[in-house]
């Protein structure tokens, strides 16, 4: 089979949607005759890559005779790219994260949504970006879901508590940690993720030996300027469209709060090995997310990763959340904006420590199993398949996908 994927979220630019649409490649690659055209951000701008989109395209197609199929990599590449419905007489398909579909915007939903809708093959990162696809009238036999994949060589890297210079002990001070309890998370502050929810109604009831650590940029520490100027109906939009409503202003006022200023940290950007460091340190990894109007949890890719490190994830169970983290198999669903829910389980968690290390090793081990990258490139393939009316072999359609 010859593939032709097409991406605008590529490396060397960082961020799930990235390391997803690399590690999908990569991993197609090694069975299939894959051709690609990606955007990247050290040799032109974005509207230089949109610009020349269609004359890459007609150039690859007419020296690849043999392509049989496009994928884009998510919905507002199929929003951009949607003059190739008419340009190509091969099938497309389209990834969905979440918030390409969710978007609360009256005109995405009445213009970019129908022009989405026009595609050969929808595949969902979970079942429910696939459900909210069905809701908005995307044809149910052509929507799939295949989960999202974390790379199994990620629970090998060593902790890195000694290394010269390493970020982790110097910036952290990890000393000050000692006999500590420690919880983590990880992520920009959106109100999406729950943080602030999290900072202001579970911090304050944990025990004074648990600290809650904050890893990802810290936040400014006054509003912007525009937000304060425009309406926030204007901005929430505006946010919306650039990824997640932002609600890095609240959080500095919560800390100068006395009963929670003594057991938060934020972490700030560490370096990608820190991370790893940091979370396999941990004792929970939490994920609190809660629900935002028009904007969503496609996966939850970072929960993957904390599991990997062998650390024991408690996470809402709401939205794409729940295609990542299978209640007590790999992690701990919870209900999401419940206080009481949250204290309760994160007190009974870290009170029996050699209970919570074997639990942790189980939970790593069952994402290790059941969420791989090569996994999930075998479950776009069987889509590409399916929609190309290709026949399996009896060992492939043995594979327990998703879809």
């Amino acid at each position: 089979m010859e593939i032709l994927f097409i991406t605008h979220k590529y490396p060397p630019t960082i961020g799930g949607m990235e390391k997803q649409s690399f590690e999908l490649i990569k991993e197609v690659s090694k069975k299939h005759k894959v051709h690609k055209i990606t955007y990247n951000a050290s040799e032109e701008n974005r509207f230089q890559f949109f610009y020349r989109l269609k004359k890459r395209v007609r150039q690859t197609l007419e020296l690849n005779p043999g392509i049989e199929i496009i994928h884009l990599n998510d919905g507002a590449m199929g929003v951009f790219a949607s003059w190739l419905q008419k340009e190509v007489n091969i099938p497309v398909t389209v990834t969905f994260h979440g918030l390409d579909v969710v978007h609360p915007n009256k005109l995405y939903q009445q213009k970019a949504i129908k022009s989405l809708k026009k595609y050969d093959g929808f595949i969902c990162v979970s079942d429910y970006t696939a459900q909210e696809c069905k809701n908005r009238g995307f044809a149910d036999d052509k929507v799939y879901v295949v989960e999202n994949g974390v790379d199994p060589e990620l629970a090998d890297i060593p902790v890195y508590l000694n290394g010269t210079g390493t970020k982790i002990k110097q910036h952290l001070k990890i000393n000050k940690f000692k006999d500590k309890k420690i919880i983590v998370s990880l992520g920009r502050m959106t109100r999406r993720k729950g943080f602030t929810w999290f900072l202001e109604n579970v911090v304050p009831q944990l025990d004074d030996d648990t600290v809650f650590i904050l890893i990802g940029p810290n936040p400014d520490k006054q509003q912007a300027l525009w937000k304060k100027v425009l309406p926030s109906k204007i901005t929430n939009d505006l946010e919306l469209a650039f990824g997640a409503v932002d609600e890095s202003h609240t959080l500095y006022d919560l800390l100068e709060k006395n009963n929670i200023k003594d057991k938060v940290y934020l972490a700030g950007q560490l370096p990608f090995k820190d991370v790893m460091s940091l979370l396999s340190m941990a004792d929970l990894f939490v994920m609190p997310n809660i629900s935002v109007e028009g904007d969503a949890e496609g996966f939850g890719l970072v929960a993957l990763e904390a599991s990997v490190r062998g650390t024991t994830v408690l996470a809402s169970g709401i939205e794409g959340i729940t295609s990542a983290i299978k209640h007590n198999e790999n992690g701990i669903l919870l209900p999401s904006n419940d206080a009481s829910a949250w204290v309760n389980c994160i007190k009974e968690q870290l009170q029996d420590p050699d209970k919570l290390s074997f639990q942790s090793e189980n939970f790593r081990d069952y994402t290790l199993e059941n969420y791989t990258w090569e996994r999930m490139a075998e479950g776009y393939v069987k889509v590409f398949k399916q929609i190309l009316g290709i026949e399996e072999t009896q060992k492939e359609s043995a594979l327990n996908l998703s879809i």
